[in-house]
């Protein structure tokens, strides 16, 4: 049995469109019927050509023409001979590049998730980078009393931020560009905002903690800038917790690093093995279905997929836009 879908094609940079894929169920795998699609930082990236030179073994080379997608999740509707771990009718949340901005999408079952019973399914199919934001909330070590400083206010540094201010954060700092992504973040419980084309970020940190410093930065931007002034800010012996994928070699100013003993806490979820991700993501996303941290206010944009340029032209020219979503 086959079934056709739509799926995303990128042939090169802003090029990207909608093309007929027919998807033939192996053995080993699923096929899934998508609920709700997501647009990443990273695909974001690769629309407009900053492809990494290499990436983890499992996924596909990053090289034009690229089948794009990775933030979906909806139910199975076929499953192969030799999988005994889902099941047709099974909600499932997508952990794989598996070209998911599609109708449906196949994948081995690995690169796969239960949703959690109960959870809301537009929160499942968005369950990717729900559960990233969250494990770095809930590991970058902070303890009660921390200063906090989240560089970058989308959808990944607006969960941490809730999450380390519920875990006891003393005060949590939120930098960014856009004043409106800043409101929003005030909204949902930060603490001090700050726009880092307006304000020095360094003088501002120091004042808020008197010249010491913050206890935590968390790396959330993406940018070689943002990667240096996380550097300045923090404290002697303070964390440095990354989050953001830089696709392409920047600059660092790493003086800082070696003569104040800077602790680095890599909190990428997914670039672990998935025997971690499959134990942890569960954990995570408990805080999410208890009503603990909110979510829907970061889903700022929707599109039928169809409209699937219409997306990524805004997800390139608004930065505002904090979760764009795309429904098959």
């Amino acid at each position: 049995m086959s079934i056709k879908t739509r799926a995303a094609l990128l042939r090169g940079p802003y090029d990207i469109d909608l093309v007929e894929k027919e998807l033939v169920c192996g053995e080993n795998e699923v096929i899934v019927k998508n609920n709700l699609i997501g647009i990443c930082g990273s695909d974001k990236s690769f629309y407009r050509g900053h492809l990494p030179k290499n990436t983890g073994a499992s996924r596909k080379e990053p090289k034009f023409p690229f089948e794009l997608g990775h933030e979906s999740g909806g139910v199975v509707v076929e499953a192969g001979s030799k999988v005994t771990d889902y099941k047709v009718g099974d909600h499932v949340m997508a952990f794989g590049w598996n070209n998911n901005y599609a109708d449906y999408f196949k994948t081995p079952t690995w690169q796969l998730q239960p949703a959690p019973e109960g959870l809301d399914p537009d929160l499942a199919s968005l369950g990717e980078p729900i559960s990233c934001a969250m494990y770095s909330g809930m590991n970058c070590r902070v303890q009660l009393g921390d200063t906090v400083v989240v560089m970058g206010a989308g959808f990944a540094g607006q969960i941490i931020a809730q999450c380390v201010k519920k875990k006891g954060a003393y005060q949590v700092i939120m930098v960014d560009v856009l004043d409106g992504k800043l409101q929003i973040a005030k909204k949902l419980g930060a603490d001090v905002i700050i726009n880092s084309k307006k304000t020095d970020v360094y003088d501002a940190v120091m004042e808020l903690t008197h010249g010491v410093g913050a206890d935590v930065v968390v790396e959330a931007a993406g940018t070689q800038e943002s990667f240096n002034t996380a550097s300045r800010i923090i404290r002697h012996n303070g964390k440095f917790v990354f989050y953001s994928w830089v696709t392409q070699p920047i600059t660092l100013d790493i003086s800082r690093w070696h003569d104040d003993g800077l602790e680095f806490v890599n909190t990428c979820l997914v670039h672990h093995t998935w025997h971690h991700r499959f134990v942890w993501t569960p954990e995570v996303l408990r805080p999410v279905q208890q009503g603990t941290i909110n979510i829907k206010s970061l889903i700022t944009n929707e599109f039928k997929l169809a409209d699937l340029k219409k997306g990524f032209e805004l997800a390139d020219k608004d930065d505002s836009a904090i979760k764009i979503v795309f429904r098959p």
